[in-house]
């Protein structure tokens, strides 16, 4: 493998990225054993309350993940979507409340107990948070570079694997700068997904990609929870693929779950506030 010295002081998002990566058992059509939290979800959220400076942002989030569904959040821009994201993984730490991954509330928890609990989850970003010097098969390699793995055969077999489930095969040698907005995001979610976690989170997955490359990543977010049973968090902006993707569609407004159900039953209701979300009008056309 080329390119693993690459500086390891990284991008707080970038290294979440690269070392949230799962559980070291290879990817394989197996589906997941996890434990689960309260109600028997993979991810609950209780009270969830979090200020940037003197802003509060969340304001008393309560949210459940069942294992092996996808769940997407929508919501206005700024409205808290990616902090959401960014608090269930540690990244940064909210005021109040609780968070449980796999059974385990990670408020509190050290760096080092953090780092078993991002083991489970896997995240793509909305840059995809490559390495710009590092070829894709390295960029993907890294996280089992990063775990102890040696064997170049055995990575390479690996990643090998993966960029079958992304359908980028042969894609190996590629650097990021040559590769497509798309192609970047399924080189990330490879990376995501090389030790299969048992969740995977993505943050906008479909920004700034045209309509058929948008499909195909709602294609394969389908195919990941479909063959290895994994459980999905989705935040976006594009009610397509909220629809397309979504078991269920919670929607964060002013702080808080204001609406959580299927997409059929989010298309259907009436509510001003939803349906000024839906048809993009601001409130005060609305009223």
């Amino acid at each position: 493998m080329n390119g693993m010295n690459e500086d390891r002081h990284l991008p707080p998002e970038t290294a979440a990225a690269t070392t949230a990566a799962g559980s070291g058992k290879g990817v394989s059509t197996a589906r997941n054993s996890v434990s689960s939290g309260p109600n028997g979800a993979m991810i609950s959220v209780r009270d969830l309350r979090k200020k940037i400076d003197k802003e509060e942002i969340l304001r008393g989030v309560d949210l459940d993940v069942a294992v092996g569904e996808t769940l997407v959040i929508i919501g206005r821009s700024g409205g808290g979507k990616s902090v959401l994201l960014k608090n269930l993984i540690g990244l940064m730490r909210p005021e109040r409340g609780e968070i449980w991954i796999a059974g385990q509330n990670i408020i509190g928890m050290s760096e080092r107990q953090l780092g078993s609990v991002r083991q489970k989850v896997g995240i793509l970003f909305q840059s995809g948070a490559l390495f710009d010097s590092m070829t894709v098969e390295d960029n993907i390699a890294f996280p089992l570079i990063e775990a102890g793995m040696r064997s170049p055969n055995a990575i390479r077999a690996r990643v090998n694997e993966v960029l079958e489930v992304v359908e980028l095969e042969g894609e190996n040698a590629k650097m990021p700068e040559s590769l497509s907005g798309g192609m970047r995001k399924r080189v990330g979610l490879a990376r995501a997904i090389i030790r299969r976690p048992s969740c995977v989170l993505y943050d906008e997955p479909t920004s700034g990609l045209d309509p058929v490359v948008s499909d195909n990543i709602n294609r394969l977010i389908r195919r990941l929870q479909h063959r290895f049973g994994m459980t999905s968090i989705v935040v976006t902006h594009d009610m397509k693929s909220a629809i397309q993707v979504g078991d269920h569609i919670a929607y964060l407004h002013e702080g808080r779950i204001y609406f959580y159900g299927t997409p059929d039953e989010l298309t259907r209701c009436r509510d001003p506030i939803i349906q000024d979300f839906l048809q993009g009008r601001s409130e005060s056309t609305a009223r």
